[in-house]
């Protein structure tokens, strides 16, 4: 992921309060890339 990316997905999961700065910032990619999906992307299931 680039630093870019890294930067944006963790601006939104601080936005929504989901965890501390701090947390975030000792977060590997993997598991931003895991939350940011979690609590961000439109899933099929979400649509029924």
């Amino acid at each position: 992921m680039s630093q870019m990316e890294r930067n944006d997905k963790m601006k939104h999961l601080l936005e929504q309060n989901k965890f501390s700065e701090e947390a975030v910032a000792k977060m590997t990619d993997e598991q931003i890339e895991y939350f940011h999906w979690l609590y961000f992307e439109e899933s099929v299931y979400d649509l029924m």
